[in-house]
């Protein structure tokens, strides 16, 4: 089993994606876990003394005035994860919870925080026995944290509320705990709200987003050319000259990756004869390297964002190196919200592109001499007809996806948090539009590679290769059948990364991106 060593450094996307979702071991680093004992003793000291620290002494938020006597302060961590556990609605998935949990944990072992070691250990151990606190869709404004999912996760680390355990049944968090061999916590000062007070939910959303979206957009770049070479498009736009021309440097990873799929193509190789009547291609062909290629910039900006996050020590108050406690604003989403809004426009471009793509192999006035629908009897077959709707139907979702979450506010607390991120809500939309670009992408190839077979002009090494994997899963043209069940099977092959996997089986080393 694959460990992950939390505190010796910044987490990386690869480690979170491998604990959310492939359960690797969590290890602490030892020294990290020392030093935040060294930083413990400074919060004791502080919270010994008469002099109000946020946090440790005080109420929170609108009721920070209030000076709480130390007999009622451990009372007062308690309060804070009750009150702020307070998510409404569906739960939220386990991967999204642990990769919460692990981000938070990493915080932990800065030392900025002023917890407890026993306390990282307790998460620690959650994670490692695979006990998943129930998560809730709402509850999280992006500032001061996502409060009411990271307070579900620490009402478990109390024993209380309910949690799902290894076998993923849901049950009370004491009964995990105890089947676990997990002792509760009970919190001491500022502990409770060093659990609360992070970015983790949409960082930790953010991580995956990125994680899928490198996959996709890889494979819209082998789908796109299945399009190109079942429409009779040519790759000469796509040559490695012209697209230096303009330095954009996805554009140029994208436009490699469709030169190496199309290597090799009679389709292609016929237009090297000056009688061909095709001079240009459609946009949704030619420019395919320039939209894709934007979508992975904006990837690569959205991934920088992430590693400075991952790096971070968000908490409020937080333990300054010198030992000062300081309310700070490092807790606001805006940094991640903006990302995982901008990921969602390029998603839904990405997508529309795609769609177009389809559509055009469908239109019997576009697809140059292709049956109409690709129907193998147009008229008493539909063909394709439909999945275009459903693709159409997707895109249009995704749209309304793509309108930021950030440019929205609501003020909270009495107005004391007057302006909030609304990250959380930006990383759910993202979730459900990179599902909706899986299976819009799957629709397309599953439309080109009946449109290469019908056609029979032979194809490319690499597009000859994922029509191949389509067919283990699909069956090739025939009348029209239950077509649900094959768009479903292929979402599982662009989901999976087997199209690229095939793909990268015949092209040489490193012509694809592959996990």
């Amino acid at each position: 089993m694959e460990v992950v060593t939390v505190g010796s450094g910044p987490l990386t996307e690869g480690e979170v994606v491998a604990v959310a979702r492939h359960d690797a071991r969590v290890e602490l680093d030892a020294a990290a876990l020392t030093g935040v004992g060294e930083t413990r003793g400074w919060i004791e000291r502080l919270a010994a003394s008469e002099r109000p620290v946020y946090g440790v002494s005080t109420g929170f938020g609108a009721l920070a005035t209030r000076h709480i006597p130390r007999e009622q302060r451990r009372q007062l961590q308690q309060s804070l994860i009750r009150s702020h556990a307070a998510g409404a609605g569906p739960e939220v998935e386990r991967e999204v919870v642990r990769a919460m949990m692990l981000s938070r944990l990493s915080t932990l072992l800065t030392g900025r925080t002023g917890v407890r070691p026993q306390v990282a250990e307790a998460y620690a151990g959650l994670l490692n026995a695979g006990v998943t606190p129930v998560v809730h869709e709402y509850g999280s404004l992006g500032c001061s944290g996502d409060l009411a999912p990271l307070a579900h996760v620490a009402l478990t680390l109390l024993g209380e509320g309910f949690a799902r355990d290894a076998a993923g049944e849901r049950r009370p968090s004491a009964e995990c705990l105890a089947a676990a061999g997990l002792a509760p916590v009970v919190l001491e000062e500022k502990e409770g709200l060093a659990l609360i007070n992070g970015t983790d939910g949409m960082l930790g959303q953010l991580v995956l987003a990125c994680h899928d979206l490198d996959r996709l957009l890889a494979t819209t770049d082998v789908v796109a050319s299945l399009s190109v070479e079942a429409l009779l498009g040519t790759d000469h736009a796509f040559a490695d000259d012209l697209i230096a021309l303009r330095p954009q440097p996805g554009q140029q990873a994208s436009a490699a990756i469709m030169r190496a799929m199309l290597g090799g193509s009679p389709v292609i190789a016929s237009h090297a004869d000056p009688s061909c009547p095709i001079v240009q291609d459609a946009y949704s062909l030619r420019c395919a390297p320039q939209v894709t290629g934007a979508a992975r910039d904006t990837l690569a900006h959205a991934r920088a964002v992430a590693g400075y996050e991952l790096a971070a020590a968000i908490d409020n108050p937080v333990v300054a190196l010198d030992g000062r406690v300081e309310s700070n604003g490092n807790f606001h989403g805006a940094p991640v919200g903006y990302v995982l809004d901008f990921l969602a426009i390029a998603v839904a471009d990405v997508a529309s592109m795609a769609e177009r793509r389809t559509d055009r192999l469908l239109d019997v006035a576009r697809n140059h001499g292709l049956p109409a629908f690709l129907a193998l009897d147009p008229g008493v077959d539909s063909g394709h007809m439909i999945l275009q709707y459903t693709q159409a139907a997707i895109v249009a979702e995704l749209k309304r996806l793509a309108v930021p979450a950030s440019v929205d506010s609501i003020p909270s607390s009495a107005m004391q948090e007057d302006h909030v991120s609304l990250g959380w809500h930006a990383a759910r939309k993202l979730r459900r539009a990179l599902d909706g670009l899986a299976r819009v992408l799957a629709g397309e190839a599953l439309t080109a590679a009946r449109a290469l077979d019908l056609r029979g002009l032979g194809s490319a090494p690499g597009t000859a290769a994922v029509v191949q994997r389509i067919r283990e899963v699909v069956p090739g043209p025939g009348p029209d059948r239950f077509l649900a069940a094959d768009l479903d099977a292929v979402v599982a092959l662009v989901s999976s990364g087997s199209l690229l996997d095939a793909a990268a089986s015949v092209l040489e080393t490193g012509a694809l991106p592959v996990d």
